[in-house]
């Protein structure tokens, strides 16, 4: 099956790095929850910012597979650039 439409390649890059940083920051702040001992209040809106994390790639016209293939090197990306960073 063809997409039905395309989608601004800068608008498809940008929801693969916000889907990024929604799964690292979700599981950061689960993390920092479960293993530094900081409050509830860290993982209930780490596990809502994984929640949101889920519903990201759905704005991707492309079909399930193409997107999460791309993804995996945006995530690869992305990771290398937090640990960099934090």
């Amino acid at each position: 099956m063809i997409d039905s439409y395309v989608i601004d390649p800068g608008i498809s890059l940008a929801l693969f790095f916000l889907a990024a940083l929604f799964e690292i920051g979700g599981g950061y702040l689960v993390w920092l929850w479960l293993r530094e001992n900081k409050g509830v209040v860290f993982g209930l809106l780490g596990g809502l910012i994984l929640a949101v994390y889920g519903i990201i790639p759905t704005f991707q016209p492309a079909n399930f597979g193409r997107v999460y293939a791309a993804y995996g090197g945006i995530f690869i990306v992305s990771s290398l650039i937090w640990g960099f960073f934090c």
